[in-house]
């Protein structure tokens, strides 16, 4: 599995999917990560948020941004990025979860509503 990166505030932070982020993320918005919505823009953001935490405390990166801090630190072109950089994961490497492909299908649409 190649890295994935998403650059906030002109750092480059590991995001992927763990076990963490999923717990992250239902500590966050009350939601399992399957019960992700299309077109909500609120849970991919914080989905990735936790992707992005997640993955820092993983490889013991320092990263103490709060969702809001980091909603808003990121740009459409950000979470533009993230997609395609996890859509193209998806499609080269078939041992990546369902859940991951729906949820980059999900970010495509917003990211090409938003821009």
């Amino acid at each position: 599995m190649s890295k994935i990166e998403v650059t906030i505030n002109g750092k480059a932070c590991p995001c992927r999917p763990t076990m963490g982020a999923m717990l992250r993320f239902k500590k966050e918005t009350g939601k399992e990560v399957t019960e992700l919505q299309n077109g909500s823009f609120s849970d991919l953001c914080a989905y990735l948020y936790c992707c992005v935490a997640s993955a820092c405390a993983a490889d013991k990166v320092p990263f103490k941004m709060s969702l809001m801090d980091f909603a808003d630190a990121l740009s459409p072109e950000d979470m533009t990025q993230w997609a395609e950089q996890v859509q193209a994961q998806t499609t080269g490497d078939t041992t990546i979860l369902n859940d991951q492909a729906a949820i980059t299908e999900n970010m495509n649409e917003i990211a090409f509503a938003v821009s």
